[in-house]
């Protein structure tokens, strides 16, 4: 069964009811996607996927064998051969006519995305929206792609430079955005002359098929984008495998330090986003109610579940008076399966998931921490079986707290305190994670020295969640990023691009060649 098909089905009935319409035994299975192609694996081994908000099984998704991934790679570079020589216009069209189709389906996208990952519907959406950004700043290839050129750098000598593609690159998503990150991947991949492999998250493949029927629709060469599923296997394939060029990475930090480890040594470029740990610093002269707002916001949407989340608060001087007010607006958000009219946040990606955060909460309290607002133990009645965490705040955490120094990716907002603002500049700076971070002031002076002295890639002023539009880089840094160059924007472009430089002379008149040993100086 087809993504659409199985998509078709939801609208006509509520995602909870076309889940029990399913056994393990007859769930449907998702295929892989080869050469233009939708189909049926066959993998020995099957992972489970089941929708976090019920736990009932969605569909299975195969472990591609090792014949399965060769054929993707050789119809990749099949693909590329021919692609690497079709014009700029040409690749423009097809971005133009996917941005469109990708607009059209948003909510048939965000739908399966909540009954997949969880998320709500309107995050969901979102999720789309900022990918299909990427695919509309590709449409802007004809700028994007030019080299550099200057005449007469020497008597009769010019030097142009072009951009040229790598030939097969891969890219390798993570659960919590699964219409975003992919679009980050193939559309610069693919403006830029390449082809891709895709290996989706195994927990949410889903909204990656259904792109794929979208490419499709719109005519886009077989075998120039193909999907693999797995897990271990499929990643170490793609980091040995001698024709993949280069690999895009955003997930966990063991994960990625494995790929960007294993795929260098493999020769391959690789750009890999690993873990985060934001912080929002907050001093006293900001903006109360709107701060509160944004806070709880950042820190508990999509279940915490972003690598953008703030998780950490800096409450500095005066500002820790404002906690009540915080519980307060965090209590009031509302708990639900995504697709549930109201719901602020959804469940976790999983029970393991949901077990974890929870230990962590408690390795919080047993540390010293206090804990004004507990999400564990949350009922949510409709839904008894899935894995909710309540919005949860943890205070008087300390840097030494396991909660503080592990990623709790749930929401989870702990809460430490300074008494200047050079003390929390150093406590975010002493953090080995450099993803993002946010000030709250209405004092400039104090949000310019913040901008200047903070060690961390995105930065917010009065701005929650820094994320930058395609026209620029995301630009994690220290242990939040290995590479580099950053994704999308002129960063993302030069990574899945290679320089070719070309000097030519054409002298005037006669030529008298004159050999010469030594270094050629020109003039």
């Amino acid at each position: 069964m087809l993504y659409s098909s199985m998509l078709s089905l939801i609208r006509k009935t509520n995602l909870n009811a076309f889940c029990k319409n399913y056994s393990s035994n007859v769930a449907p299975t998702t295929k892989l996607f080869i050469d233009g192609q939708f189909r049926d694996s066959k993998a020995n081994d099957w992972i489970e996927l089941y929708d976090p908000a019920t736990n009932n099984l969605v569909t299975k998704v195969p472990q591609a064998t090792q014949n399965e991934m060769e054929e993707a790679v050789e119809s990749a570079k099949k693909a590329y051969q021919s692609w690497r020589q079709t014009s700029v216009l040409s690749r423009q069209q097809l971005m133009l006519k996917l941005q469109a189709v990708i607009r059209r389906d948003i909510k048939k996208i965000a739908a399966n995305i909540t009954l997949e990952q969880g998320k709500t519907l309107s995050d969901a959406e979102g999720d789309v929206m900022r990918g299909l950004q990427v695919v509309e700043h590709s449409c802007a290839a004809g700028t994007l792609l030019q080299g550099e050129s200057l005449s007469n750098i020497a008597k009769d000598m010019d030097v142009v430079s072009y951009k040229l593609p790598l030939g097969v690159t891969a890219g390798i998503c993570p659960f919590n955005f699964p219409a975003m990150i992919p679009l980050w991947m193939f559309p610069m991949a693919l403006i830029a002359g390449n082809s891709m492999l895709i290996k989706p998250s195994e927990k949410d493949p889903g909204a990656t098929m259904l792109i794929m029927e979208l490419l499709n629709e719109v005519g886009c060469p077989p075998g120039l984008v193909n999907v693999i599923h797995g897990s271990q296997d499929a990643v170490n394939f793609i980091c040995d495998n001698k024709d993949i060029k280069a690999i895009s990475f955003v997930g966990s930090d063991r994960a990625g330090k494995h790929i960007y480890q294993r795929g260098c040594d493999n020769g391959k470029r690789v750009q890999s986003n690993l873990g985060a740990k934001n912080h929002a610093i907050v001093l006293p002269d900001a903006n109360k109610e709107a701060t509160i707002d944004q806070l709880a916001g950042a820190a508990f949407g999509a279940a915490g579940q972003r690598c953008m989340a703030l998780s950490v608060a800096i409450m500095v001087g005066e500002a820790k008076n404002w906690i009540p007010d915080l519980v307060a607006r965090a209590r009031l958000l509302k708990v639900s399966a995504g697709h549930e009219p109201g719901a602020d946040l959804g469940p976790v990606i999983s029970k393991e998931a949901r077990k974890r955060v929870e230990t962590l909460i408690e390795s919080g309290i047993k540390a010293g921490a206090e804990c004004p607002l507990d999400g564990r133990n949350i009922k949510v009645d409709k839904y008894p079986n899935g894995n909710f965490v309540g919005p949860t705040i943890l205070t008087g955490v300390q840097s030494s707290y396991e909660c503080y120094k592990e990623e709790i990716f749930g929401p989870v907002l702990t809460i430490m305190y300074a008494d200047t603002l050079d003390d929390a500049i150093k406590i975010t700076n002493s953090n080995p994670y450099g993803n993002g971070t946010a000030i709250f002031t209405t004092n400039g002076s104090h949000a310019r020295h913040f901008v200047n002295e903070i060690d961390v890639g995105q930065v917010g002023v009065n701005v929650p969640i820094p994320v930058p539009l395609p026209m620029f880089s995301f630009t994690g840094s220290r242990g939040s990023f290995l590479g580099d160059l950053h994704f999308y924007g002129k960063q993302g472009l030069n990574f899945y691009t290679q320089t070719k430089t070309i000097t030519s002379l054409w002298r005037k008149g006669k030529v008298e060649v004159k050999s010469s040993v030594s270094m050629p100086v020109h003039n």
